[in-house]
């Protein structure tokens, strides 16, 4: 039982996706240079703003303090816990009594002030002197500036009343919401900024497979940015490319068509030699190089036709194990090696809509490779016809037991005129155009082709979905 791949921790796929996407990226660039220029702002505006405030404010709050209190005391008496109270609704402040006849705390269900309870940070001795305005001196300073003591020995504390910021959590959030709304907005913004790099590498890929009749749109074609004028670079670059392939491609069926003239003249002449016992070995030979050159030809037009953007496929109801039984007959008859391949075709396959001729070409030229490559192994070459495991088509897999193909030079199997072994290629024929007409075959139909080194010898299994 196949077991599924454990998933990568979320904080994994969360680095992986900001290494992998520029707009992520740019987005967090964009917040940390906007966090580190409001630090600094913040920072800034609260140094300058409090040079100077320490010695400005002092007078202030002490004279303040002193109007409470006497507010407080009447004048100098014993203290008013209703003059206080009234003093605690109409502001945001707690006052604290203390002394021989009157003990009151207006809020009492919150801790005394943490000035009052130590000697915070910035409000200490070290910070007596600085000279940035940060403190507001030592302990007896401040004493001085929020405590009073009447004539009668009462002494009255003032404080802030925390209950009146109970909203700082509402605007908090409401911060944080803002920044999300915000970052959010970025990103979108990013992201259509940098959605031409989406189109570039989807035309990019289109003019890879061949597919150049669809250009990458240009925004604002007038007047492009970068991206535009990058886009519009490789749509030039792709018509470049495209015409050189479409002359390429028609020098060679020029060249092709041309060939086949003198070809048939000289299998003519050939053929029309006397058969003598000392002509006939020449007569022979060239009969049989000629019929090669007559088969690259053939082959040659067959992939251009097949490499065009819209290969015409004759399709019609196939019994695939049937035609691959007639193929294997019709090898067998001019190559007895092909007596012994080993044909296993699932039982009950389907007729699927093919191009029977380019499946013929096909399964002809798979089971020629493997006859040249591993038709002298003890073992014989092996075709497989099967369904295909995920719709409705067939998969055909043909495998023999020769030495295989080094590992480094699968990737190139399939490729026109491609030879991963020279000396054995060379003593066996072939000029690399059998595996690169099976590959065009199966993506004329839609379907795949893939080698892989079966160990002993090589595999190419090819799928053929049948026609929607």
């Amino acid at each position: 039982m196949s077991m599924a791949p454990a998933r990568a921790p979320w904080y994994r796929r969360a680095l992986h996706a900001l290494r992998c996407s520029l707009k992520l990226r740019m987005v967090l660039v964009f917040l940390l240079l906007a966090m580190a220029m409001s630090f600094t702002f913040i920072s800034g505006a609260q140094k300058a703003f409090s040079v100077g405030w320490r010695e400005a404010a002092r007078p202030l709050l002490m004279d303040y303090v002193d109007r409470l209190a006497a507010e407080v005391s009447g004048g100098g008496g014993v203290p008013s816990t209703e003059r206080a109270r009234a003093i605690t609704q109409r502001l945001p402040l707690t006052i604290d009594i203390t002394g021989p006849q009157v003990n009151w705390r207006s809020h009492p269900e919150q801790e005394r002030p943490r000035w009052l309870r130590d000697r915070p940070r910035g409000f200490g001795r070290e910070d007596a002197g600085d000279g940035d305005g940060a403190g507001w001196g030592d302990d007896q300073d401040w004493q001085q500036l929020l405590q009073r003591t009447t004539a009668d020995g009462h002494r009255i504390e003032f404080g802030l009343n925390e209950a009146a910021f109970e909203r700082r959590p509402k605007l908090i959030g409401y911060t944080l919401t803002a920044l999300l709304v915000l970052t959010l907005l970025a990103y979108l913004y990013v992201r259509r900024l940098l959605r031409p790099l989406d189109d570039i590498r989807q035309g990019a890929l289109r003019f890879g497979a061949g597919e150049f009749g669809q250009p990458i749109p240009v925004r604002h074609p007038k007047g492009p940015d970068e991206l535009g004028e990058l886009a519009a670079t490789i749509n030039t670059m792709g018509q470049d490319i495209h015409q050189m392939l479409e002359a390429q491609r028609a020098l060679l069926l020029a060249i092709s068509h041309e060939l086949r003239s003198p070809l048939t003249r000289a299998r003519l002449n050939t053929e029309l030699l006397p058969e003598t016992e000392e002509i006939a070995p020449q007569r022979e030979a060239l009969l049989r190089d000629l019929s090669e050159m007559a088969r690259l030809i053939s082959d040659l037009l067959e992939s251009e036709r097949l490499a065009g953007r819209h290969a015409a496929l004759h399709r019609e109801p196939t019994d695939a194990a049937a035609l691959a039984r007639e193929v294997i007959d019709e090898l067998a008859a001019t190559q007895p090696a092909a007596q012994g391949i080993a044909l296993h075709a699932a039982s009950g396959l389907p007729a699927i809509a093919l191009d029977r001729i380019r499946v013929r070409l096909l399964l002809r030229n798979l089971l020629g490779n493997a006859l040249r490559h591993g038709g002298g192994a003890a073992q014989p070459v092996e075709l497989h016809v099967r369904p295909w495991a995920v719709g409705h088509g067939i998969e055909l897999e043909v495998r023999d037991h020769g030495p295989g193909v080094p590992d480094d030079q699968l990737p190139h199997l399939g490729q026109p005129f491609f030879r991963p072994d020279t000396a054995r290629t060379r003593s066996a024929g072939g000029v690399g155009l059998g595996l690169y007409l099976c590959r065009l075959v199966a993506q004329a139909h839609g379907g795949t082709f893939s080698v892989r080194n079966a160990r002993p010898g090589l595999a190419v299994t090819v799928v053929l979905p049948g026609a929607t």
